[in-house]
């Protein structure tokens, strides 16, 4: 199978962007877990705390569903409420090449 990747903006409500990143710590210490999760990358946006970004490479498409089906995943909600801006803006994308992959 080939990898899927996610881009996901996260965007915080007005002066939350710190508060969001490190609510986001949950979910970066329980993705270690995770086998087929191959990066999970949170940004900040350059100029712009309130915009976060992640990057996601899972090794399958079973393996990307597994982790939104995680335990950990659907307690992260609960997490990042009050936080958010809006909804995430979910981009999922199939790599074609480059370095590193």
């Amino acid at each position: 199978m080939s990898k899927v990747v996610a881009i996901v903006k996260l965007a915080a409500a007005p002066g939350k962007g710190k508060e969001l990143a490190a609510a986001m710590d949950f979910a970066l210490e329980n993705v270690k877990a995770e086998s087929g999760t191959r990066y999970y990358i949170l940004h900040a946006e350059v100029g712009n705390e309130d915009s976060l970004w992640l990057y996601e490479m899972y090794d399958s498409q079973a393996d990307m569903d597994a982790h939104l089906g995680s335990e950990w995943f659907k307690q992260l909600g609960g997490k990042m409420g009050g936080l958010l801006g809006g909804a995430p803006e979910f981009h999922v994308a199939t790599p074609l090449g480059g370095k590193g992959l």
